[in-house]
């Protein structure tokens, strides 16, 4: 009798742990979602967005940002810097659409194909 109260009373830790860790998760999944959406809400800008993102390093991009309606910089991102390279003007914006799709660089066949094509274009040694 002692040997199977202490079974149930195993039994009984057991799902009451699993309950307060299903809890737990459900409480931080919609903790999660909520604050998302709050600072997706307050972060929301009409004034200043990134257009485009160039990673040279680890730590250095480069960004086209839009300043207002028709107004564009390019800047250099740094691990603690920020830099302006240059005013860019709308003309000189090209979008993808409005590119030759021969600009657009394209990967076709497996791994092997692709490594035999570089190999190719290598200097011979």
């Amino acid at each position: 009798m002692i040997l199977l109260s202490s079974t149930g009373e195993s039994i009984f830790q057991l799902l009451v742990v699993l309950f307060c860790f299903v809890v737990v998760l459900v409480l931080t999944y919609y903790t999660t979602r909520w604050i998302a959406g709050y600072q997706k809400a307050h972060s929301f800008n009409k004034n200043l967005s990134v257009m485009e993102t160039l990673k040279l390093t680890n730590n250095k991009y480069i960004q086209l940002i839009r300043v207002g309606k028709d107004t564009y910089y390019a800047i250099a991102i740094g691990k603690d810097e920020i830099s302006v390279i240059g005013q860019v003007s709308k003309d000189d914006l090209v979008d993808i659409p409005e590119m030759e799709k021969e600009e657009i660089p394209t990967v076709k066949g497996d791994f092997e194909d692709v490594l035999n094509k570089i190999k190719e274009r290598l200097p011979k040694k």
